[in-house]
């Protein structure tokens, strides 16, 4: 399976708009984080909504490539966030994912995610991603 290394290579080439960092990936979970700035943040100072879920989509689908090794063969097609407190503005975003069924169709699984340095969650979302069916290759 692929290393931590070869994952954020991936995620760069593949997907060069993500901001989200591997922090470490493998036993069917990943850790990743995302720098808060400005940009990220919503009126009040908080991080937005927004900024959470993308964190947890792009941390379940490193845990997923760590499981079926790098693909863009998958789609999110369920992403359910429970937001539980307000994230500190001024610190990074930490999520630890964990996959929960790795099914012939269908994956699930969770995240949790935290302000640096508190270990409180400031959400828990679980999320669905379908593997797409494989193209028929045309003999040339």
């Amino acid at each position: 399976m692929p290393t931590k290394a070869e994952l954020a290579a991936f995620l760069a080439a593949e997907f060069p708009q993500t901001k989200v960092m591997v922090e470490a990936v493998g036993d069917g979970g990943a850790r990743v984080r995302h720098a808060i700035g400005f940009d990220e943040l919503r009126p009040g100072g908080s991080v937005s909504g927004p900024v959470l879920m993308a964190v947890a989509d792009v941390g379940l689908y490193v845990a997923l490539c760590g499981e079926l090794g790098l693909t863009v063969d998958v789609a999110t097609t369920n992403l359910n966030t429970n937001f539980l407190r307000m994230p500190a503005g001024d610190r990074d975003i930490i999520g630890e994912c964990r996959l929960l069924k790795v099914g012939r169709t269908l994956i699930v699984g969770e995240v949790s995610l935290f302000s640096e340095g508190d270990e409180r969650p400031v959400a828990h979302v679980v999320g669905t991603y379908a593997r797409l069916p494989q193209k028929p290759s045309r003999g040339v």
